[in-house]
């Protein structure tokens, strides 16, 4: 961690402002690489969260009683504190960037396969049954008549996930591997430095923001037929 200013004073003569702009001058080269660790491990753990919850929503989607024990499993896991989350993959992966990604990933099941399966769910049996009758294989099925109709909650799945992501991937610090999570623990152990503080917090919520709105333009961008309907 670098020294962000007046920290060699005594408690007493330090300057400890909310915001200092020569904090973040100083140390912007630092600031930049814990904020880049932390873009990397959300778009990582909301992509492999993806990749593995649109396979177990459609399997969800074909009986009650699948549904009913995927949604319980990914609740159950999201109840596993962090520090256990990290103390059952540390053995296999190390004090490194791995094991947060690994847990940020479980964490993100809760969300993405809830969201994922009720989209799924949401399209209408009659719709499908047409374009079965229409000739359609399952991939057609799904990439024409099933994405385009549950996009909208897939999307407000992946939107919640990321902002949940972003505030998640702070407590890696327990590892080393926080992100911007790293400055909020370095103030506190700077004598409660809040400069570095406030720098990282919010810098996350930063994040957060510009992510959600990036998103919600993706899904403007994807479902033209939605805003259509609105206007």
């Amino acid at each position: 961690m670098s020294a962000g200013p007046g920290r060699a004073l005594a408690l007493d003569e330090a300057p400890n402002p909310w915001f200092d702009g020569s904090y973040v001058a100083d140390n912007w080269d630092t600031i930049v690489g814990y904020l880049g660790e932390h873009v990397r491990l959300t778009v990582g753990a909301v992509a492999i969260g993806a990749a593995i919850a649109l396979p177990l929503a459609l399997l969800g989607r074909r009986s009650r009683l699948l549904s009913g024990a995927l949604l319980g499993l990914s609740t159950m896991v999201y109840t596993i504190p962090s520090l256990a989350m990290f103390a059952f993959v540390f053995p296999f992966t190390g004090l490194s960037a791995t094991t947060v990604l690994i847990g940020l990933t479980a964490y993100s099941l809760v969300i993405l396969v809830r969201n994922f399966l009720v989209g799924l769910q949401s399209v209408p049996d009659d719709v499908r049954e047409a374009a079965r009758g229409m000739g359609y294989g399952a991939a057609r099925q799904f990439c024409q008549i099933d994405l385009p109709l549950a996009l909208p909650t897939f999307m407000a799945g992946l939107r919640i996930a990321t902002v949940s992501t972003v505030a998640l991937t702070t407590v890696g610090v327990l590892v080393g591997h926080g992100g911007l999570g790293q400055l909020i623990y370095g103030g506190f152990n700077a004598n409660f430095y809040r400069a570095e503080i406030v720098t990282g917090s919010v810098a996350c919520v930063l994040l957060a923001l510009v992510a959600d709105v990036l998103l919600a333009g993706v899904q403007r961008l994807l479902t033209p037929w939605a805003r259509a309907v609105r206007s």
